[in-house]
């Protein structure tokens, strides 16, 4: 796949249909800046978002990935086979999404717990201490888990979590 090659196909479709880059981005949820990204060739949309362009251009998918129009009709189940992978795609980075929500709900609210604790003076005496450091423990726990869950690492670190447990 050349990818500067896709980026001119896909500027090519984009002032074709007369939109700007602002525009596209706002259509499709993203920067402009990952607009350009894409058209100067430093970097290719997710699957779903290749899709969605497809769609929005009346192209098909292959032409995108080949960079250049192209005259026989994509086999409809390739097609299809490509937009279920998309959306399944899509739905592992809601959950994912949802997840660090979550993560970062609760090391929130533990936070909250501790400030509470420490305002009245709480933080040094038996159980409530316990309780203090242990919610300081779950803030910290947790900030670590959103940033391994944002970091470039966590698609490796799933990877061989899956072959381990395979195991």
């Amino acid at each position: 796949m050349d990818q500067q090659k896709i980026g001119r196909f896909l500027r090519a479709l984009r002032k074709e249909t007369a939109l700007t880059q602002e525009q596209l981005a706002e259509r499709l949820g993203v920067t402009s800046r990952s607009v350009s990204r894409w058209e100067t060739g430093s970097n290719l949309p997710d699957l779903d978002l290749l899709i969605e362009l497809a769609d929005l251009y009346g192209v098909e998918l292959r032409e995108i990935l080949d960079g250049e129009r192209v005259r026989e009709q994509m086999n409809k189940e390739i097609e299809e086979t490509a937009r279920k992978v998309a959306d399944y795609s899509g739905m592992e980075k809601e959950k994912l999404t949802r997840r660090i929500h979550w993560l970062f709900l609760a090391a929130v609210a533990c936070f909250i717990l501790y400030m509470v604790l420490d305002i009245y003076g709480l933080t040094g005496s038996g159980v409530t201490e316990k309780l203090a450091d242990a919610s300081l423990g779950v803030v910290f726990g947790m900030l670590m888990m959103g940033a391994l869950y944002t970091s470039r690492f966590f698609p490796k670190i799933m990877q061989a979590k899956k072959r381990w447990l395979r195991r």
